[in-house]
């Protein structure tokens, strides 16, 4: 099978910028990422000043299916807000590949198919960041602020989040998602159903490379603007970034440093 990743010169990043098929980018990397901060801000504000709004039913102890739906909802906006602009290379990689394919409209359908399938992960993600919220709120130790009440349980998260962040598993995924070139040259898949499936894959090896990161939110508030842009823009810069498994270490070392320090002034 034809591949035009491996057939064609790597592209430059001026094809990467003013790529043919813009109107997918422009929904995909600008649109919808704002659509999904400007809900996260609101209910952020909502849930930090008057309470009248979202946190209403945010701060509900009452787990119907309504509320169950609802959380899982702020999870996946919040999940996609924060991890799609990470897979900015991926998707104009994509796209210029597509376009030398000369599929025309097809092309821009396949790279909403390869953006769906990343989507999908992180919303099945959010299925099982939601059941985490439920169990640490039934058990009390997230409190209707979404904030964890046991000094103890943060250094464990601070500490699991370090401790992953340099493990090989992590070493290998945050490789496979510095890479989108290797990844489309071995991953290549024709066709919507195609593109669809490779997003799930890259989608996989992102969400291996970043769920313990994830953990944070729990530790600074989940709905802490301030801890939901900095992870937004390390899971970024540590994808993107010069430095690549070196900044993972040092994340990971001074998330230890700080498992520690919280778990000793817990005690004094």
């Amino acid at each position: 099978m034809h591949n035009p990743v491996i057939d064609e010169r790597p592209p430059t990043r001026l094809e990467l910028a003013l790529g043919h098929d813009r109107a997918p980018f422009i929904v995909l990397l600008i649109l919808f990422p704002l659509v999904c901060w400007s809900w996260i801000v609101v209910m952020a504000r909502d849930m930090y000043g008057p309470m009248t709004g979202a946190s209403a039913w945010m701060m509900t102890l009452q787990w119907d299916a309504r509320h169950v739906f609802l959380l899982w909802a702020m999870w996946a906006v919040m999940m996609v807000g924060m991890m799609l602009p990470s897979a900015t290379p991926m998707l104009l990689m994509y796209g210029v590949a597509a376009r030398r394919r000369g599929l025309g409209a097809r092309a821009a359908h396949e790279i909403y198919a390869l953006a769906a399938g990343y989507v999908a992960v992180w919303a099945i993600f959010s299925l099982a960041a939601t059941a985490a919220q439920r169990i640490l709120s039934i058990r009390l130790i997230v409190s209707p602020m979404m904030t964890l009440t046991s000094p103890s349980i943060g250094a464990a998260l601070l500490l699991v989040a370090g401790v992953y962040q340099v493990t090989p598993l992590k070493r290998i995924c945050l490789q496979k998602c510095q890479s989108p070139l290797t990844f489309l040259m071995r991953r290549w898949r024709a066709g919507i159903g195609g593109a669809f499936r490779m997003g799930i894959d890259h989608g996989t090896y992102c969400l291996g490379c970043c769920w313990a990161l994830m953990l944070l939110l729990f530790v600074g508030g989940v709905m802490n603007l301030a801890v939901i842009a900095a992870l937004t823009a390390f899971v970024v810069f540590e994808k993107i970034g010069p430095f690549g498994v070196h900044t993972a270490r040092v994340c990971g070392g001074l998330l230890i440093a700080g498992a520690v320090w919280m778990l000793l002034a817990s005690t004094m």
